[in-house]
């Protein structure tokens, strides 16, 4: 028998070793990550987080140990088109442009974050990623220890952060929450 398949779907078995109790990034490193979503109903609320969003730009741009990825991704007519445009230090560092045909939002706001992602963690001496989206909950996925379809994309970003926060135990991401209609 061909066991040439095996890896590829022993990836998307939920008995696999990746998203055991033990392996999974909300068990190893639970205070690595955050999250800062916006309060859409409330002015104030949405006003402080902008500001605070503001902030936090202000400060990764000068700061070398950071880096931004702001991602956005739409579909228009069934064509989704996702960008990730990575910063280090108030420059520009990448920008990435994918167009797709047949997938989904959730699907789409994936791929872009781990496009910016693998970036960020191949920068030498990185220590801080910062990703500004407009789709918190998809991000969230990453992290959730339910099994659904986009597994597959968790789990590529999964190992990219497992590498970036074994790297040295000061790493950290966050994800930003940033309505379109506020950039």
């Amino acid at each position: 028998m061909n066991n040439r398949f095996n890896k590829i779907v022993s990836f998307f078995s939920p008995f696999s070793c990746e998203f055991s109790l033990v392996n999974r990034l909300i068990d190893i490193f639970p205070s690595y990550f955050s999250f800062h979503s916006s309060n859409r109903k409330s002015k104030k609320s949405l006003k402080t987080h902008l500001y605070n969003l503001n902030n936090i730009t202000l400060q990764t741009s000068i700061d070398l140990q950071s880096v931004v990825i702001v991602s956005d991704a739409s579909i228009k007519n069934q064509i989704a088109t996702s960008i990730a445009h990575v910063h280090i230090y108030d420059n520009p560092v990448i920008k990435i442009i994918h167009h797709v045909v047949n997938v989904i939002s959730t699907e789409v706001e994936l791929f872009t974050i781990r496009c910016g992602i693998n970036q960020a963690t191949c920068l030498f001496n990185i220590s801080w990623i910062i990703v500004i989206m407009d789709s918190i909950h998809a991000a969230k996925r990453i992290f959730s220890l339910l099994l659904y379809s986009y597994q597959s994309y968790t789990s590529a970003i999964s190992c990219k952060l497992r590498e970036f926060f074994v790297r040295d135990h000061n790493n950290s991401i966050e994800f930003w929450d940033c309505l379109s209609y506020c950039r």
